[in-house]
């Protein structure tokens, strides 16, 4: 019972992903521009290091549908071909998602077709959600104006708090004290 609760669950999450991903890059004509070539075509995901802790990841694979966006898609619709693989280290998620909060890209490896990988590597470099816009669709530019400030300022604490805590690893990994 508690396996189907959690698949469901990822189920769940991984849709309302993509809609957030698909607003992202449908909000950006020349992301779908981009995308549109590689219609059919397939990203997978792979999360290397995540802790054996945690619950594991549903399956990550999506695929390039004809408008420029992208559906999730599972494993055995693919036949076990992908067209591109998008390695990304995930061995602290709480680090990344604390760096990825502060506006830090996580650390990736992009592998299959080149001319995909460039475009998809160009959608994590130039893609960014505005969300101060969104919310000013819900209740105006004055009040979003001011929420955007002080998520700002927040998205800075984080930045500093990242930096402090984010390679000041024992072993002198960058930011960290030197190894002698």
């Amino acid at each position: 019972m508690f396996d189907a609760a959690r698949a469901l669950a990822a189920r769940s999450v991984m849709e309302r992903l993509v809609l957030m991903i698909n607003h992202v890059v449908g909000a950006e004509p020349v992301a779908c521009e981009r995308l549109r070539p590689h219609a059919g075509r397939s990203i997978r995901f792979r999360f290397e290091g995540w802790p054996r802790l945690l619950p594991p990841l549903p399956t990550t694979v999506f695929r390039v549908t004809p408008a420029g966006l992208l559906e999730w898609t599972d494993d055995e619709s693919l036949g076990g071909v992908d067209d591109l693989v998008v390695s990304i280290d995930a061995s602290n998620p709480a680090l990344a998602a604390l760096r990825a909060l502060g506006g830090a890209r996580p650390t990736i490896t992009i592998a299959g077709d080149a001319a995909f990988a460039a475009d998809v590597n160009w959608l994590f470099d130039n893609l960014r959600w505005d969300i101060e816009d969104d919310v000013a669709r819900l209740i105006g530019d004055v009040p979003a104006r001011q929420l955007g400030r002080l998520a700002s300022g927040f998205g800075a604490a984080l930045r500093r708090l990242a930096q402090t805590f984010g390679g000041s690893g024992p072993f002198g990994e960058p930011g960290g004290p030197p190894v002698r």
